[in-house]
């Protein structure tokens, strides 16, 4: 069974350096928008890592200990390289400097190459928050003569993901092709039965229904079944134009 660390970034056991880190305010926004992504990179061999911020607690229908299960389901699912929880507070998240501290700490221990925040532009106080912190943390990362553990480190990139709560059309800066990794996408979501399942309308389109939906949008503008969208801050880089598809 897979293990969510919960413990301070300085216990953390020693590991080697992960290729991408996805940081998200809940448990469930990264299997929401990056899950095709993730179950790809990770059977392409890359180490793959999600750091939650919060526990995602209260909702309607979940409990703290339902959504640690529903969690450890998902990243089995997913086949997730490392998961951690950085116990700060749902409802309630902010880029303080003690959250900036922590998790640029937990990036100094991880050495993640990529980094993955949400879309800065959300309707969701904790996304926006989570985004804020995510970008100070980064640079923090790499201070030198200072407390934090680990060795100074900077993340080469931050990549956005959308998990939006407001209805925007967005346009992203790359969509990743998960046809073959939508089912998996789609168990890990439903991983989560708290949140996407109990409670929900049952007419459709269900909540499921809507994600495939949206996939499958992404897919068809790169010529593929489904895809997932990311935006970037900064350009893209190629070595070679047979990279594009």
């Amino acid at each position: 069974m897979p293990m969510i660390h919960t413990c301070s970034p300085s216990d953390l056991p020693a590991t080697d350096p992960l290729d991408m880190l996805v940081v998200a305010p809940h448990p469930d926004d990264a299997e929401l928008a990056l899950g095709g992504t993730i179950a790809k990179m990770v059977d392409e061999g890359m180490r793959v890592g999600i750091l939650d911020l919060t526990t995602g607690e209260p909702t309607p229908h979940g409990s703290e200990s339902l959504r640690r299960e529903e969690t450890i389901a998902a990243t089995e699912i997913l086949k997730v390289t490392w998961r951690g929880n950085a116990g700060l507070v749902n409802r309630k998240l902010e880029a303080t400097l003690q959250a900036r501290e922590l998790v640029a700490s937990y990036f100094r221990m991880l050495r993640p190459r990529w980094i993955f925040a949400p879309y800065w532009n959300d309707a969701h106080p904790d996304h926006v928050a989570a985004t804020d912190l995510i970008e100070a943390a980064r640079f923090w990362s790499k201070l030198s003569k200072t407390d934090m553990p680990g060795d100074r480190f900077h993340p080469e990139r931050v990549y956005y993901y959308f998990c939006i709560h407001l209805r925007l059309a967005i346009e992203p800066d790359l969509i990743v092709d998960i046809s073959d990794h939508w089912e998996r996408k789609r168990r890990g979501i439903e991983a989560y039965q708290s949140q996407f399942i109990a409670g929900r309308p049952t007419e459709p389109p269900t909540l499921i229904e809507r994600l495939e939906s949206d996939a499958a949008h992404w897919g068809n503008l790169i010529a593929r079944r489904y895809g997932e969208p990311i935006a970037t801050k900064e350009p893209l880089a190629i070595r070679s134009l047979r990279d594009l598809i």
